[in-house]
């Protein structure tokens, strides 16, 4: 007897379960994108400026940094390194995503530039290759047009208003990033990681030009992993 398939279904999954949870995620977090253009605006950025950088670099933790370190003072060059180092990461997702997606070698340019936390997450979350590859889809689509949008809004929003310190508002970009990235730490070593990186931002964040110390709180990852390997049996023994 041959079993068909449910119209509608993701080889294991229901289409439209994969796509409720890509767009959850798309539209929560694209949302946010109003945030950086608040936070861009205040950093002495202009509209175009920031719409560009939202349609170019599209990582959000990255053009925080670069907005961030640009806003206390900081030099370009060092603003534009410590984004450089935060977005490495996605190099690393997207070594795992080429194998779980194999997308044909023609759109693999353009995935690239979707391959993000929240794509990466999702697609990962999948029981199968074709569900991962709508999840993909559908949560990089969502959150570039959703994020670009609202970086334009913000961004002109915050240029209406004037001063956006004396609203409180410079505050908003650092807020939604530390919103995305608490539920992320769930072992004792992220949450390590996170802490180390923490004291050594602000530790040095007096003493040094502005974007240095968060290339410095980069350095918690492999402290924290060496320490780790330190006490293990297999660091013992070694």
């Amino acid at each position: 007897m041959v079993i068909q398939e449910a119209p509608g279904a993701v080889e294991g999954r229901p289409r439209a379960a994969v796509v409720r949870d890509a767009l959850g995620v798309g539209v929560a977090v694209g949302l946010s994108g109003f945030a950086f253009g608040v936070t861009a605006a205040g950093a002495g950025i202009s509209v175009l400026q920031a719409c560009v950088l939202s349609l170019l670099v599209f990582t959000g933790a990255s053009q925080f940094a670069l907005v961030g370190a640009l806003a206390a003072g900081g030099n370009p060059f060092t603003a534009a390194a410590g984004a450089f180092f935060l977005g490495t990461r996605n190099a690393f997702y997207g070594l795992r995503l080429s194998q779980l997606l194999a997308l044909p070698k023609a759109v693999r340019p353009l995935a690239a530039h979707w391959v993000i936390d929240e794509t990466t997450a999702v697609a990962l979350a999948q029981p199968d290759r074709r569900s991962a590859r709508l999840g993909f889809t559908v949560t990089g689509l969502a959150l570039y047009v959703l994020w670009n949008l609202t970086t334009l809004l913000g961004a002109l929003g915050a240029e209406a208003i004037g001063d956006t310190a004396a609203w409180g508002l410079d505050a908003a970009g650092p807020a939604v990033f530390l919103a995305l990235l608490a539920p992320m730490l769930k072992s004792t070593t992220e949450r390590a990681v996170a802490a180390l990186a923490l004291v050594l931002g602000l530790g040095f964040l007096p003493v040094l030009p502005a974007g240095v110390p968060v290339l410095i709180a980069a350095l918690a990852a492999p402290a924290v992993l060496w320490m780790k390997g330190r006490r293990s049996p297999e660091g013992e023994r070694s």
